[in-house]
């Protein structure tokens, strides 16, 4: 069975846009990006399986039927990203409640890190022989 070019560009979009929205700082655009993320795999696990009847044993001949690996991994699929985005939403709304915005803030290591690239010290130079953050 060859997969439907439709499906495969669908999985690829699907992926892509994920990916691009899990990149942003907005918590809202990242949980989206987990809901796309999600039904993008759960179409690529869709379109590992092969047609065929219902894989219930005297419903369908044996050589007829379907797997019912790839329908137990979709499954599976659907409960992990419905519990991934209850906690994101969860973890949204509190960030919302605590601040008035879902920006995700700099941390300090991140700044402090940014700041000792801006200053590229050279090969060879611990900054905790220094003994003070700067």
């Amino acid at each position: 069975m060859t997969p439907n070019l439709l499906y495969v560009i669908v999985v690829g979009v699907l992926f892509a846009t994920g990916v691009s929205l899990l990149l942003e700082r907005s918590l809202t655009r990242i949980v989206m990006g987990v809901i796309l993320l999600g039904n993008g795999a759960n179409l690529l696990i869709l379109l590992g399986g092969k047609a065929g009847g219902a894989p219930i044993v005297g419903a369908t001949p044996d050589a007829e039927m379907s797997d019912p690996l790839p329908q137990i991994m979709i499954l599976t699929a659907i409960v992990i990203t419905l519990g991934m985005t209850a906690f994101l939403l969860a973890l949204a709304y509190r960030s919302w409640a605590l601040t008035g915005h879902d920006e995700v803030q700099d941390d300090v290591e991140d700044r402090r890190i940014m700041r000792l690239a801006e200053q590229d010290e050279g090969p060879g130079t611990d900054d905790t022989e220094a003994g003070a953050p700067r």
